[in-house]
């Protein structure tokens, strides 16, 4: 009996030992559908989600070779480098070298991964233009970073396909869950706009103004002081560089070879001696283009991270390296370095003068007579009187757009004027003492109220408003702006059905496409009305202040280069950077005050 036991045990044996076999085999063809299906790398054509902007902003190399692939001749140049060639915008790159760009940037990569990317490309597509961005990080240890493996490490293809079919589930299951939580601003997981590979998913316009909250909100900057780094691998980055410039003369494509901005904190974190091998030995590759270092390397708002420009300062760049162009550009940046010139960031850099400071001014209604408690019209013209006997110059928002746009200089000591509602006392009391005094002023009209008397169809009486033509004739002037306060934005608690809106903000359990929907709708109802008055909305004053991130991107769509709140402070405008012009504080009273007062206010904030 034991030994028929035994027999029959050992019968069970191959068959328990096939059925594990079969299980498992079955739970690694799950796992392989499983990522192919949600495809969280972009290596299989991601055919059922369709979301490339997660793919490339998380696996940029593997993933932009898939879509290259997938879109095969809608390009023929190329932009190569780590985060800090991701912001190029590619219409820019487009016009400037007469092709069609596809920024092929993977953050994280060394030189050599960027030159093995680049060889893959310029042998599988060819190329008409190539740009590398180099910067010494590099050069640095550790370079790869996490960088992902990607066909261009000459790996077999079983490696590389088993590498992603049977990837860690996890890995599908966070893309579905960031699925989920998907919005429409950027979120750390899609950044990336997969027509143009470059930096590009839409993100708030706000935020850089102050330089301390710019700090405090990005404390990477802060952990430059007192770290140290070293480029062990100056010699195998300036090979790379040398590889890429035969591979383009072997190919017939036109390289241009970009040092990239750099902060000047972090630039500091490197052995000077290092630096200037590291530059030196770049030179002795080929020519280049050098922006390492400039006055705008002293400013970390010009900068998303130590070795990453802005989009905007990327722009700079473009316009330099074409010689024309008509947005500010630094004196001191960028100079065209020969082959074998020495490095140029050991010049001494003249700090160039960037920013200026600019109150902005709040007034609502203007009463009639020279009641006490309330501003009235003599209040008001003992404002402006006492702002032009200090030496202040009214200044619109079109000539602050100039300044940080253009760098158009505005007048030492510049103010700006601004009436929320659109009253009739706007019209009737201040805009006499403005054409008096010749001082320019921004009116920001309620859409819905233009004109009227009484709140929206209620026939419930409120503060008369100016009609459009007198907004026409007060446009025409050239002293006052006629902007936008939003056409329905301005909603009153008791007057507007519950839930009301606050401002820019969303209702209570309002749907993100239904807010997006409300938004571009009013913005176009603003429009309209705007028109008659032979203008068009470019500036919003926020109504009670309140404000919104995606609300303010969306706008931003819509035209507004600016927008204010009523936070009291003074602003400080960047040259280059658009960004400044949101958020806007600005100084205003619900009772008069002294102009000693007034300047209190705006001088100490």
């Amino acid at each position: 009996n034991l030994m028929d036991k035994s027999k029959k045990s050992g019968r069970k044996w191959p068959r328990r030992a096939g059925l594990a076999l079969a299980g498992l085999l079955m739970l690694a063809l799950l796992l392989a559908a499983y990522n192919i299906i949600v495809d969280p790398f972009g290596v299989f054509g991601d055919r059922v989600l369709n979301w490339w902007s997660y793919n490339e902003t998380n696996n940029p190399p593997a993933a932009k070779l898939t879509y290259l692939a997938m879109h095969e001749g809608e390009y023929n140049s190329y932009i190569f480098g780590g985060g800090d060639a991701a912001a190029f915008p590619t219409e820019e790159l487009n016009a400037l070298f007469g092709a069609d760009f596809y920024n092929m940037s993977a953050p994280g990569a060394d030189m050599e991964r960027t030159a093995d990317l680049c060889r893959y490309v310029l042998d599988k597509y060819g190329a008409k233009n190539i740009v590398l961005c180099v910067t010494p990080g590099m050069a640095a240890e550790g370079g790869e970073g996490g960088f992902m493996p990607c066909k261009a490490d000459g790996v077999s293809a079983a490696e590389y396909w088993c590498r992603y079919l049977f990837a860690p589930p996890r890995c599908a299951t966070e893309k579905l869950t960031a699925l989920r939580r998907d919005t429409y601003l950027q979120k750390p997981t899609d950044t990336i706009d997969p027509a143009t590979g470059a930096n590009g998913s839409l993100t708030a316009p706000g935020g850089i103004s102050d330089i301390d909250g710019y700090l405090k909100a990005h404390p990477s900057f802060a952990s430059y002081s007192g770290t140290s780094y070293n480029l062990p691998r100056i010699a195998k980055a300036a090979g790379a560089v040398a590889a890429v410039r035969d591979m383009c003369a072997e190919k017939g494509a036109r390289l241009t070879v970009i040092a990239s901005p750099q902060y000047s904190a972090y630039m500091d974190c490197f052995p000077r001696e290092q630096l200037e091998a590291f530059y030196t030995a770049l030179g002795a590759a080929g020519e280049y283009w050098d922006f390492s270092l400039s006055s705008l390397s002293a400013d970390a708002r010009y900068f998303t991270s130590g070795a990453c420009p802005r989009r905007d300062v990327c722009r700079m760049m473009l316009a330099r390296i074409s010689g024309g162009g008509d947005i500010y550009i630094p004196s001191d940046f960028g100079i065209r370095v020969a082959r074998g010139d020495p490095w140029p960031g050991g010049r001494v850099i003249e700090p160039e003068p960037h920013t200026t400071r600019v109150p902005v001014l709040l007034y609502h209604d203007i009463a009639d007579g020279d009641a006490d408690g309330e501003m009235n019209g003599p209040w008001f013209r003992r404002h402006m009187t006492a702002l032009q006997e200090a030496g202040y110059t009214a200044v619109s928002f079109e000539e602050m757009r100039d300044y940080v746009l253009y760098g158009t200089e505005l007048p030492e000591k510049p103010v700006a004027i601004t009436f929320d509602d659109g009253y009739a006392s706007n019209y009737n009391i201040a805009y006499p003492i403005l054409k008096e005094l010749g001082m320019k002023a921004t009116i920001f009209v309620i859409g819905v109220s233009a004109g009227k008397d009484t709140y929206k169809d209620t026939g419930e009486a409120m503060i008369p408003h100016f009609t459009m033509e007198q907004a026409a004739e007060m446009d025409a002037s050239g002293l006052i702006s006629i902007q936008s306060h939003g056409y329905d934005l301005h909603q009153v608690e008791g007057r507007d059905p519950e839930p009301i809106r606050r401002g820019l903000t969303r209702r209570e359990g309002e749907t993100e496409e239904a807010y997006i929907e409300f938004i571009r709708s009013d913005a176009e109802h603003m429009k309209e009305l705007l028109s008659q008055a032979g203008t068009a909305p470019e500036v919003l004053a926020l109504p009670y202040g309140f404000t919104d991130e995606l609300g303010e991107a969306v706008l931003a769509e819509e035209g507004i280069y600016s927008t204010l709140t009523t936070e009291m402070k003074t602003n400080e405008l960047v040259k280059g950077l658009p960004q400044c012009l949101f958020d806007m504080g600005r100084f205003g009273w619900t009772s008069p005050v002294t102009a000693d007062e007034m300047f209190g206010y705006i001088q100490n904030q």
